[in-house]
């Protein structure tokens, strides 16, 4: 798999969120594919079928959290691994995020480095130690909140 470039789907309704993930992504080697909205992103995971999708929040439509629901209960779609990509960073998201099965979390503005860097993490953690440490999160997030 090492010489075949690991597809990213990126959805995000903000047309320079696209472009800055397209040419740091590029640039680090991913092939990229891109959606819109919630819609979009759901078919092209379907017709597309990346490595890894990253999912902004908040979009017109079809949210990212509807998207991440689709894609976690599609059969064919559920071990995609989804990186939130969202301007919202307060606990009760994350652990939302964390427990519908979201893979990781990058909070806007972000860093395009920081961006690659979770992509190469993600993409290299096998789902059964990615599924122990999003249990591991969840426990230390509603701990926070509980105390």
């Amino acid at each position: 798999m090492a010489s075949q470039r690991a597809k990213v789907l990126v959805v995000d309704d903000e047309p320079d969120v696209l472009l800055l993930c397209r040419v740091n992504l590029e640039f680090e080697g991913y092939e990229v594919v891109e959606a819109t909205d919630g819609e979009q992103a759901i078919e092209q995971a379907r017709t597309e079928a990346p490595d890894v999708v990253l999912l902004d929040v908040m979009m017109p439509k079809v949210d990212g959290w509807q998207v991440l629901t689709a894609l976690k209960d599609d059969e064919t779609l559920k071990d995609i691994p989804v990186v939130m990509l969202t301007a919202k960073v307060q606990d009760q998201d994350q652990v939302r995020g964390w427990s519908q099965g979201a893979a990781d979390y990058i909070t806007k503005p972000f860093s395009p480095l920081a961006l690659s860097q979770v992509l190469q993490d993600v993409l290299s953690t096998d789902p059964e130690e990615e599924e122990r440490r999003r249990r591991i999160i969840l426990e230390k997030l509603q701990l926070l909140q509980d105390g």
